[in-house]
């Protein structure tokens, strides 16, 4: 089983809004989620994206593929290099 962490979609039309989980890269966009880690809010002013970095941080551990706007929010926030320092 390949496991991803990736975006995914809950919000109205015209509004978006994401939660950031991990999930099985076969599932589909709103399929079964293993664990939700945080969310990404990209038209709120403010804080748009949190995380639970320990979460993030295990799945990466255990293999988890970040898609490439996950990963893009991991090192705008560091935890991308934190990783890579634990490494």
């Amino acid at each position: 089983m390949s496991v991803k962490i990736r975006l995914q979609r809950v919000g109205t039309k015209k509004r978006p809004f994401y939660r950031v989980v991990a999930i099985d890269s076969r599932e589909k966009r709103s399929g079964e989620v293993i664990d939700q880690l945080g969310r990404y809010q990209p038209i709120v002013n403010g804080v748009q994206f949190e995380v639970d970095e320990e979460k993030v941080i295990k799945w990466l551990g255990k293999g988890a593929q970040p898609t490439h706007t996950v990963l893009t929010l991991l090192k705008k926030k560091g935890i991308w290099q934190k990783y890579k320092g634990l490494k």
